[in-house]
Formats: structure tokens, sequence, C-alpha cells
């Protein structure tokens, strides 16, 4: 079916919108990323075109801008210091891979075959690399169910992700906001000590004049740190997208950057909507007859690994004086990463809470460690991971 671009941008839209709305009224107890994924798959299976979101104009050169944009706007959300504090996030994100490939390759190898969970293990530690890395080493070995496991993994997984961090991070949301409505934390303390860390001691440019603020001056700035962490990521050979946040971390502390610059530019909606889109594009992979084929090992060889997973990240995290909640969400951004951790987040700290206070401290405290989650599981153990289970296909 071919439509054009506005109907196609309606149809997508209309999806989102009804997630939303969905996790409005339910007070994120069905999450919004769950309900647009259940939409565009039913409408995939139905009527829709399996294209509908490159016919809506969300296609890959305005995804990749805005992914750079985004990731280096969320660098503008913390200070170096907040970001070095991070250090227990990352090994709770790690324990939390540890755990999944320590129950899928012992008791899952002996229900579901060596194949089976060596091809499913990676995607299901993180992003759309690994789902790729898998599928064609094991395509190229005439294995064809088990490279459509793989690609099915890495759709199929956010489905569980995403309900299951939704309930956890409420629940840290609503402990956090007691703590503002008890009085243990006083948010003008709170706010004192945020205002402390944005005067960065690294500041050497001036802060721009309010006036000057404006979309094209931000997102012009906002281009320019990105396009130096694109050009810079081959050199410290890093992924091109933790970089873009390490600069934008660097941008803000230097006074380059304005603290949360793409929603004082006000582009932020539309650039989460494009990448929200993009990735349910990939539930159009997901069909029938491909779930079908691999029900069994596809649900098992995921029980099996947020069973690990949550073991092991909720051992950590009690070490380190993290919650359970927080600690499993931690680990659970390996399933769906950016942007919908930041989205889940969001929601859950929005209907959990009673008013700005509450909400803010509750954001302030999930987000960074939520964010630095999904970069340590997607962005970079999922790609190392697979890179290994390759060989062992």
């Amino acid at each position: 079916m071919d439509l054009n671009v506005t109907q196609a941008f309606s149809i997508v839209l209309l999806i989102l919108a009804v997630g939303e709305l969905v996790s409005m009224k339910t007070k994120a107890m069905i999450p919004s990323v769950f309900v647009s994924a259940v939409l565009f798959i039913i409408g995939f299976w139905t009527i829709l075109p399996g294209d509908v979101v490159t016919q809506s104009s969300f296609a890959t050169p305005i995804v990749y801008l805005s992914m750079y944009l985004l990731l280096t706007h969320m660098g503008t959300l913390m200070s170096l210091k907040e970001l070095l504090s991070q250090w227990k996030t990352v090994v709770i994100a790690l324990g939390g891979i540890v755990g999944i490939i320590a129950l899928t390759l012992s008791l899952g190898n002996l229900l579901f075959g060596w194949e089976n969970v060596v091809a499913a293990t990676p995607p299901l530690t993180g992003g759309v690399v690994a789902s790729i890395l898998m599928s064609t080493a094991a395509a190229e070995k005439g294995l064809t169910s088990i490279a459509v496991l793989a690609t099915a993994m890495y759709v199929i997984q956010g489905f569980f992700g995403y309900p299951i961090t939704s309930y956890l991070l409420k629940k840290e949301a609503n402990r956090l906001a007691d703590k503002v409505r008890s009085g243990e934390v006083k948010m003008e303390d709170n706010n004192q000590e945020k205002a402390e860390e944005n005067e960065s001691r690294f500041r050497i440019i001036p802060p721009l004049p309010e006036e000057y603020q404006t979309t094209y001056v931000i997102l012009f700035k906002l281009g320019i740190v990105a396009a130096l962490a694109v050009a810079a990521a081959p050199i410290l050979h890093l992924n091109q997208f933790v970089v873009c946040m390490l600069f934008g971390v660097i941008g803000r502390e230097t006074g380059f950057l304005e603290e949360k610059a793409l929603v004082k530019s006000g582009s932020f909606g539309f650039l989460i909507t494009i990448l929200m889109a993009f990735i349910f594009a990939g539930l159009s992979d997901a069909t029938p007859s491909m779930l079908t084929e691999i029900a069994v090992p596809l649900f098992g060889i995921i029980v099996l690994g947020l069973t690990g997973m949550a073991l092991i990240s909720m051992f950590i995290g009690k070490m380190f004086g993290y919650t359970k909640e927080m600690s499993i969400s931690i680990a659970m951004t390996a399933l769906y990463g950016f942007p919908p951790n930041y989205i889940l987040t969001v929601e859950s700290a929005r209907a959990s809470t009673k008013n700005d206070d509450e909400y803010q401290y509750a954001v302030d405290e999930m987000l960074p460690k939520m964010l630095v989650g999904g970069f340590t599981t997607v962005t970079i153990a999922s790609v190392i991971i697979a890179g290994f289970f390759v060989k062992l296909l």
C-alpha cells in the first residue's frame, strides 16, 4: 500500500498518541511504548504497509541526525561529577548481562540446544547490531530458523522489558517521592546542590544571554558538538553514540552547551518522536509464521535470561545500596536501550508523583542511571558479546 507522506505520518503519530493516552489513563501501568508496539505489530499483520514509518519520512538520515542530537543533549543533563559517580550503575548493568549469559548457556543449552542459545543470547543482551551479527552468521551457515530466532529476539524482547520496567520504576519513583513528602529530602537543598554542580569548575565559556538562546543557535551548537563527537569516535575507538553523550557532558561543563539544550530549543519532542517511530518499524519483520516457528526457544530463552539478569543485578545492587527495583531496571535497559529507557523513566515518574518537586527529584535520581545502563548494555557490551558469540555458532 502506497501512502503519501502526510497520510503515513498521521498513522504513525496516531499510534504513538494512543500509546501515550493509554499510559496516562492507566498511570503508566501500561506503558506507552508497550501499547504502541502492540498496535504497530497488529497493524503490520493486518492493514499497515511494512514501510509505513519510512513512508512517513522517518528514514535513516533524519533518524541518525536525531540520535546524534538527542544523545548530545542527554549529555547536557549530567555533570561530569554525576557521570563519574555512575560507575556502580555500569557494574550492575554488566552484572545483569553476566546473569543472562550464565543461565542461557547452562540451563538454556540443556532445554533449547546450543545453536539456539548462542544465536539468541547476544540480541537479548542488547540492540540491533548484536541481532544483525548473529542472524547474518547463522544465515551464512545455512541455519535459517536460527537466523530468524536472532532477529525475532531483538524484535520481541521489548514486549517483556517495557511493562516490567514500568512497574519497577513506578515503585522506585514512589519511594523517592515519599522522601520529598516526608521531608527527608528538602528540594531547596537539592536544588542548591544541583545549582552548585551546574557551576562547573571547567566552565571557560560564559553563558549565552537568554535572548540569544534561540532554536537555531542551540541546534547549531549541538550540531557542532555532535559533529566533533562523530569525527572523534574512530580515533577514540569508541561507539559514536557513546562519544556524543560524553561530548555533551563536556559541552555543558565548559559552558558551550546549555543544560537541557533541546528542551530549550523546543525541538526535543519532535526528535524523540522520530526515534520512537523508527524503533517500532523493526516490528514489521515479526511475522506470525516467524513467531510460530521459533516460539518455544524464543520465549524460553527470554524467561531464563531475565531470571539470571534479575538475580545477579539485585545481588550487586544490594551491595551498592541500590534498591532491587532500581537494580533490575538498570539491567533491563539491555532489552530496549535508548530512547525507551528515557520514555519509561519519565512516564513512571510522572505517574507516581503528585507535584513538580517530587517529579523532578525522582527523574534526577533515576534518569542518569537508566541512561548509563542503556549505554553499557546495548551500545557497548552487546556488540562485544556478539563478536565473541559469532565464533561459537
